[in-house]
């Protein structure tokens, strides 16, 4: 019997992109001091900050914002912490509590500057916060895109938790229908815009909207990709794609990874084709929907380098697998029974 341990090719999806692995210089002392504040809330577990720590969101938000002033920096971290918040207070709920507390949320973002009642979840004064401080910054069209896409977002949650609940498996059509908007990609770009008054004809455009697409579609499959081993030995691999094409198209784990990496390159190629087919609206907009591209193709290198560089899916160990691409299969979690 071969006693060596099953392993896990985890092919390099980002070699050929466009945009080099850049950092915000701000990031130490920001992450330094977002990271107090966010533990001021005593919103997690010892568990679950520990798992927060391991993240390292201001890493993942310095590598996403690498060319923004501190304060747009700042507000960023924020809202990494903030949607690590939003997981934590859903992931493991059912529908009913996973709505009460988006409930929560969209009030707090509505009413930035009402007093949140007693007793309520903590996320309800964490969101509260995040919003007060972000709409000094945000220009009234940044606002609206953002309430826009988080509101798609936090109810996609509650439909993931109604599908947790009930074990519903859903085509790979499906399951991407409904990640695209649980992997609260478009929410973030709010940093991006967030100096700029971008017109709702140009955020709105066919081509510009399917240019944010794209980059939710990378972020899925570079997420899915490297989160499946974890997942699978947790017992939590149903919302993921590799999962869901391993079932749906009967394939191995190996053949469901090249499936996603073609996807992906397909992606990627519509991407760059479509960056070439954004029409003009004159210097002054033009200039501004530059620097939003840029951005949010930025963001499929830093989520991609991210991965590696915190310890979220790859422990100490992932700078090491960036080179060698080699996982070890983790084992299943056999879990205690009352």
């Amino acid at each position: 019997m071969d006693a060596r341990p099953k392993m896990i090719y985890l092919p390099d999806t980002m070699i050929n992109w466009p945009w080099p692995r850049t950092i915000n210089p701000h990031y130490e002392d920001v992450k330094a001091e977002v990271d107090a504040s966010f533990r001021d809330f005593k919103a997690l577990s010892h568990e679950s900050q520990e798992a927060f720590d391991k993240c390292d969101f201001a890493r993942l938000t310095a590598l996403a914002y690498s060319n923004v002033p501190r304060e747009h920096l700042r507000i960023g971290c924020d809202l990494m912490n903030f949607l690590f918040l939003v997981e934590e207070c859903t992931d493991s709920e059912n529908e009913a509590v996973a709505k009460e507390r988006a409930d929560i949320m969209l009030d707090a973002l509505h009413n930035p500057h009402k007093i949140r009642p007693e007793g309520e979840c903590i996320i309800g004064e964490v969101t509260r916060l995040f919003w007060a401080h972000a709409i000094k910054f945000a220009s009234i069209a940044s606002q609206r895109h953002f309430f826009e896409t988080f509101d798609e977002y936090i109810n996609a949650i509650v439909v993931e938790a109604l599908d947790r609940e009930q074990g519903r498996m859903r085509s790979i059509d499906d399951y991407l229908k409904l990640r695209r908007k649980t992997v609260g990609v478009k929410p973030c770009f709010l940093i991006y815009e967030m100096g700029m008054d971008l017109p709702d004809e140009v955020f709105y455009h066919p081509a510009i909207v399917d240019l944010a697409d794209c980059i939710s579609e990378l972020t899925i499959i570079d997420n899915d990709m490297m989160s499946y081993n974890k997942e699978q030995a947790a017992g939590n691999e149903y919302h993921n794609l590799i999962t869901v094409v391993m079932l749906e198209l009967d394939l191995d784990r190996g053949s469901a990874m090249a499936w996603a990496t073609h996807y992906h390159a397909e992606i990627k190629e519509r991407f760059i084709d479509g960056l070439a087919k954004v029409p003009s609206w004159g210097p002054s907009i033009d200039v501004l929907v530059k620097g939003y591209l840029d951005g949010i193709g930025n963001w499929a290198r830093a989520n991609h380098s991210w991965s590696y560089e915190s310890q979220r899916y790859f422990a100490t160990k992932g700078l090491e697998i960036q080179q060698t691409r080699l996982i070890p299969l983790l084992p299943k979690v056999k879990h205690m029974v009352a």
